[in-house]
Order: structure tokens, then C-alpha cells, then sequence
């Protein structure tokens, strides 16, 4: 080969690909995606089979001529991008934009990019799998038929930019649901009894927990769709109740009755996939999806992971022989398990080909890398759990103990019978994993007093605790990425650009990192559920996904799956352009706008009510409102505007208060009140 040519997307990939061929090839980056549908037309021609226009994105021209004089050059071309359906349209693209024979081209997949993953896949190219092209193309030919169409009545309809999507409205309708449950969840009260004990000088809490035959503790079970939530909870209803148990029990004996002692054998969870390692993220570094995804982006671009967007739990043997050396020596061979443990994921899609994500050298630790503090986080999360699951399982010593106590009165209102307390603790046999990680406080040891049947024990005190039965709670980005990976709706690549849609539309409001629907959230899913129902039935949504599976697979012809869905659609579409109501939400005011003296109204906006002049669009002035609807006035204060010498007023944005021009909207200078930036974050003065 004289002058072979390797085409990725990013520079920080095409530096380490050239690093590992060491100058034989010329490898050159896409920088993303180059071609996509036009983006303020549908890109889409129905009557033609679905025929999608693509045309070279805004920006990527000077890219667009380097890639095709680069090719001119080549005596052969390798399509290098990510081992994905996405990267395999993206390389389907720069081929048919640069005029190539599809079948001449020699397509080159890696899970990792390191020396030899690199080398084997030159060593080994295959085709372009069109299959693999056809099922992103219908994904986004899918999603444009409907966001594209919905969309627009929703922004006359509703309020401008708001914006529908397949798997967008799906996910919305979750939290919509979710919250409707919270308001019409009706508490329920019961109490629970307690009492702190004491052996040899030791202090430890029992939970009451029968009365003879009768058992305390019940379970509570609440619906929504097909998802059952259960609560444990006690049949002890009032405070009354519990004050007639405590005084039975009050100056009784408490005896022990049986000491039940147990192993129980611990596995190690399996390494991460996209959404488990989103969840984690969330859940243990605080971190949104879109940010982990960016991270763990670069940490495999620079060859330290392998590739993040994965749905499998496999793992290569090289990698399990590597982990398994590191685990003897650094651990000792009673941390490696009899057998290598393997792991399969239960989703029916999952791509097995794939990976699950890890370290692509376990010997390089975060400490010995040289990272920034996200990247850190984030990369020894990644490879404790990987050497993790390759370690042997804990085990542990569980200990029930049961106490019983005669009551005072032996025959009292409440009936014969012997009240039983029961303490439970754990210990660590053998660590295991757990020497390296802790998934949860379930985890942890939970100590208790040796104790033998017929010891005697002294209550210091008996406690009684009202309770009430709480609703399921808001979701979190983590539970959120559970629940639709649960469902089957979307996929690892869709899941943190899904989130991001709902929060950048203002129909969710992100409060102690729970997901809070706002008004306009509630509104779009009233309309879609009335006009569009199939789009936002999660069962359709999950089948939509199995279809585009079977186009990957090559069991379905793509143009038939969009023709089966888009003619019953196309029908809804019409009903729902003839009767929709408008709903636009303008309320009028007392308020004169002080720019020209017209009346304010009050306007739903992207990011809650606010008040405006209603002679817009000649008149543009505008008026922040607090939670409550009620007007914010901006303060005056001691600072003269720069630019125009106008007092300037404090004002309150999304970003908290900042320093506005009153001269706005002819002079449009703003300032940071507390760090003599911008709102933007620029120097002062900036006009913005």
C-alpha cells in the first residue's frame, strides 16, 4: 500500500491512531458528523420511498474539501469511526460524499484504541454493513417525521419552541405520570416500636416485630402502569395502638429466644455499560449524563477505556487474563474466583460484539495517570468496578437474633401472648470485592453483641416512631436512565441528549437533582396523549426500537418500517392539524410597559411566565416574574453604564442577579455583580 488512508472523527483519535501506525498510514478526522437533514426543513421526501436530502453541515466545508483531497491521494481508504450504528452511518456519509465505491471501502471496528487493537483491526477490515446504516438512517428519518410535524402544532398551539420527539415525549410522560402519582397519593399512617437494648455494657436497637401469631409488619403496594412499588410497613395504625403495646411491654423481661447465624455469599456486580455507568456516575460522583459521557468521550479517545456507548457485559479474554494477573498479584490468588466470571446483559438488543466498558490497561491506575479531577472521578470508577467484577464474592455472616418479652399484664386488652424484638447485624467473613468497592451502605458491616439463647437483656428505653406511607419518588437522572433502559425505550446513545432536550425545553425544572415538571410539560402531554397517543405509548416506543434492531440485523427493509408507521401516522397528523385548539396562554394585566405605555400581559416563556409588552414586536420590553407570578422589580444601583452613561438596574436571571443597562434594549451592556464578568462570562462591559 502506497498511500493507505485512515478517516475517524476526532483529532485526539486520528493523534493515537497515528501514534500506534507510526507514520505508514495518513489518518485524518471527520470532526463528527459532515452531513445530516436540513435543519429548518423536513429533509425527508415521502412520496419517494422516504428518500432523505442531506446536505454538508453549516461549518464543515473547509473539512468536507480536506477529507476529499485527502481521498483523491489514497490508493485505499479505511473508515475508522466508532464501533456503533452511529459510526457506521457517519463513515457511510464521508464515503458517499467523497464519491466512493461503498464496496471498495475497507471498514476497520476496535473496542479499544491501543497498539494492538488497532493494528488487528488494519489486519482485519471488513465492508460497510449497510444493514447497520439503514437502521441509524431510519432512527433519524423516524424521529424527524415526527418531531418535524408535531412540533410545529405544538409551538402554535402552546407557545413557541417547544419541540416533540418519539423517545423525548416517551421519557417526558414517565415524569408527568410520576408526579401525578406524588399529588393524588393519599399518606398512610402507622407507627413502628423500637427499643434499645443493652448486653455487656453494648447498645443495639430490635424492631418489634410480632405479638405470638401476629405479625407486625405488612406491605403497602402501589401501581403505576406495570410497575409495582412495595412498601414495607406495620399494621400498628395509631399512636393509641402504640401506646396500649408499650405500656404491656413497659418493666417486662427481655429474654433471647433464638440466635439464627448464617453465611451468605456475595457476587460482585458486573463492569459497566452506558447506562449503568450514567447511574453511577449520578449517584456516586454527581455527575449529569451529558457531562459523564463527555468525560468518559476523551478518556476513550485518548486510549485509556474502551469505547463507552455499549449495551454488553462482555468482556475480551485478553482483558480477563490481564485483570486476573493483576488481582493475583496485587491481591493474592484467594481473591480470584474458581472460574472467570462472564456476564450477560438481559437486554434482548444488547450488541454482544461489543464490550463492556473498562480500563484498557488495568496496571494503569488513576493514580498513575496524569488527569484532570472529573476524568479521574470518573476513570477510577470505571476501573474499580471492572476489577471488581473479576474478584471473588464477599462473604458474609448474617445474625438474626429474636427477643421475646412477657407482657406485664400477661392477659391485657391487647390479648396473650408474647411480644417479639428482633436485631439483625452482619459481619465480613472474607472480603472479597469488596476490598476495592462498596456498592451501597448495604455493604457495610452492622455489628451486634455476642449474644446466646436465654440471655437476658436490658431495655434502656422503648421507642415509638409515627410514620406515613410515602409516594414514589420524583426520578433522577439515575432512576430515569433505569426505567427507560428497563422499558426498552431508546438506547445508551439516546438516553443523556433526551434528558438535556426535556431540561433545555423548559419542561422539566432540575430541584435536589430530581426532575420537577413544569406547567408546559403537563400541557404538551395533555395534547399529545389526545392527539397523538400511539407516539407517547411506551409499548409502541419499545417496539419502534425492536424494529430498528431488526433492521440492523437485516430482517427488515427499512423503507417498509417507515411506510407501516407513517401512513396511520400521517392520518393522526391531519386530524390533529384540523381540530387542535389553540391554547396559548396570555393573560392580561393592570401593568403599563414603561418603554411605550401599553399594556403587559403575561406569557408563558422557556423558562416559566414572565411579563411582556403587548405591542410586541415593536415594543420588546419584558418583566421577570418570581415563583408565585408576582412582578420583579429591578433594583436600582450606584453604577453608570460604561457604554452609555444610563443608571445600572440589578436584575435576576437564570444565573442569579447581574447588572442590566436601563437604556435596554438600545444599549444591551451587561455585568456579573460579583466577579466583574459578564452573564456570560466575559470581560465587563462586553455588550451581550
Amino acid at each position: 500500500m502506497k498511500n493507505p488512508l485512515v478517516i475517524v472523527e476526532s483529532p485526539t483519535k486520528a493523534k493515537m491512531i497515528t501514534s500506534f501506525l507510526k507514520g505508514k498510514f495518513t489518518v485524518i478526522a471527520s470532526m463528527g458528523h459532515i452531513r445530516d437533514l436540513p435543519q429548518r426543513t423536513l429533509g425527508v421526501d415521502i412520496e419517494k420511498n422516504f428518500k432523505p436530502s442531506y446536505q454538508i453541515l453549516p461549518g464543515k466545508e473547509d473539512t468536507m474539501k480536506r477529507i476529499i483531497s485527502a481521498v483523491k491521494s489514497a490508493d485505499n481508504v479505511y473508515i475508522a469511526t466508532d464501533y456503533d450504528r452511529e459510526g457506521e452511518a457517519i463513515g457511510w456519509h464521508i464515503s458517499t460524499a467523497c464519491g466512493l465505491d461503498i464496496k471498495k471501502i475497507k471498514r476497520i471496528v476496535f473496542h479499544e484504541i491501543t497498539q494492538s487493537a488497532i493494528e488487528d483491526a488494519v489486519k482485519n477490515p471488513r465492508p460497510l454493513n449497510l444493514n447497520l446504516v439503514d437502521a441509524q438512517q431510519s432512527r433519524r428519518i423516524l424521529d424527524r417525521l415526527v418531531g418535524y410535524q408535531i412540533s410545529p402544532l405544538l409551538g402554535k398551539n402552546i407557545r413557541k419552541g417547544l419541540s416533540a420527539g418519539r423517545v423525548q415525549s416517551v421519557t417526558l410522560r414517565l415524569i408527568i405520570e410520576r408526579e401525578n402519582e406524588i399529588k393524588n397519593f393519599k399518606p398512610q399512617e402507622y407507627w413502628t416500636i423500637s427499643t434499645q437494648l443493652q448486653k455487656n455494657q453494648k447498645s443495639f436497637n430490635a424492631d418489634l416485630v410480632a405479638k405470638g401469631e401476629k405479625k407486625y409488619y405488612s406491605s403497602s403496594v402501589s401501581q403505576l402502569f406495570d410497575e409495582k412499588y412495595t412498601v414495607k410497613i406495620t399494621s400498628i395504625k395509631t399512636e393509641a395502638d402504640a401506646n396500649k403495646i408499650i405500656d404491656d411491654i413497659k418493666g417486662g423481661e427481655f429474654v433471647v429466644s433464638s440466635v439464627k447465624r448464617s453465611e451468605r455469599i456475595k457476587n460482585p456486580p458486573p463492569p459497566f455499560m452506558t447506562s449503568t455507568l450514567q447511574r453511577d456516575a449520578v449517584n456516586k460522583l454527581g455527575f449529569s449524563s451529558n457531562r459523564t459521557m463527555a468525560i468518559a468521550q476523551k478518556l476513550y479517545e485518548n486510549g485509556l477505556i474502551t469505547y463507552m456507548r455499549t449495551d454488553s457485559l462482555d468482556v475480551s479474554k485478553v482483558a480477563q487474563k490481564q485483570v486476573s494477573e493483576y488481582i493475583n498479584k496485587n491481591f493474592g490468588k484467594e481473591y480470584l474466583p474458581a472460574k472467570t466470571r462472564i456476564y450477560k446483559t438481559k437486554s434482548k438488543s444488547a450488541q454482544e460484539a461489543h464490550e463492556a466498558i473498562r480500563p484498557t490497561n488495568v496496571g494503569k491506575t488513576a493514580q498513575t495517570l496524569k488527569l484532570e479531577t472529573d476524568a479521574f472521578k470518573l476513570y477510577e470508577l470505571i476501573w474499580l468496578r471492572f476489577v471488581a467484577s473479576q474478584m471473588s464474592s464477599a462473604i458474609m455472616n448474617s445474625i438474626s437474633v429474636d427477643i421475646k418479652v412477657h407482657p406485664v399484664r400477661f392477659l391485657s386488652s391487647n390479648g396473650a401472648g408474647e411480644y417479639v424484638f428482633r436485631a439483625t447485624g452482619s459481619s465480613i467473613k472474607f472480603d472479597g470485592y469488596l476490598k476495592i468497592y462498596i456498592e451501597s451502605d448495604a455493604d457495610k458491616e452492622t455489628m451486634l453483641p455476642d449474644m446466646n439463647e436465654g440471655d437476658k437483656l436490658v431495655s434502656e428505653k422503648l421507642i415509638p416512631k409515627q410514620h406515613f406511607t410515602d409516594p414514589p419518588p420524583r426520578y433522577n437522572e439515575a432512576s430515569l436512565i433505569k426505567t427507560l433502559e428497563e422499558r426498552g425505550i431508546g438506547r445508551p446513545s439516546t438516553y443523556a441528549p433526551t434528558v438535556s432536550t426535556l431540561k433545555n425545553r423548559g419542561y422539566v425544572q432540575v430541584e435536589k437533582m430530581k426532575f420537577v415538571p413544569q406547567e408546559v410539560g403537563f400541557t404538551v402531554i395533555d395534547i399529545l396523549k389526545k392527539y397523538f397517543p400511539e407516539i407517547i405509548d411506551l409499548n409502541f416506543t419499545a417496539e419502534m426500537e425492536e424494529k430498528l434492531d431488526k433492521i440492523a440485523e437485516g430482517k427488515i427493509e427499512w423503507t417498509k418500517m417507515l411506510s407501516d408507521f407513517y401512513t396511520p401516522f400521517s392520518k393522526t397528523l391531519d386530524c390533529a392539524k384540523a381540530s387542535m385548539e389553540n391554547i396559548k396562554k396570555v393573560v392580561e394585566t393592570d401593568e403599563k410597559c414603561l418603554k411605550c405605555g401599553s399594556p403587559m400581559v403575561i406569557r408563558d416563556g422557556r423558562f416559566g411566565k414572565f411579563m411582556a409588552c403587548s405591542n410586541f414586536p415593536k415594543c420588546k420590553n419584558t418583566m421577570s416574574l418570581d415563583k408565585e407570578g408576582k412582578k420583579i422589580v429591578p433594583e436600582k444601583s450606584d453604577e453608570v453604564c460604561e457604554k452609555c452613561g444610563k443608571p445600572m438596574l440589578v436584575k435576576s436571571g437564570r444565573r442569579g442577579k447581574f447588572l442590566a443597562c436601563s437604556g435596554y434594549p438600545e444599549c444591551k451592556n451587561t455585568k456579573n455583580i460579583d466577579k466583574g464578568k459578564d452573564d456570560r462570562g466575559n470581560r465587563k462591559s462586553a455588550t451581550t
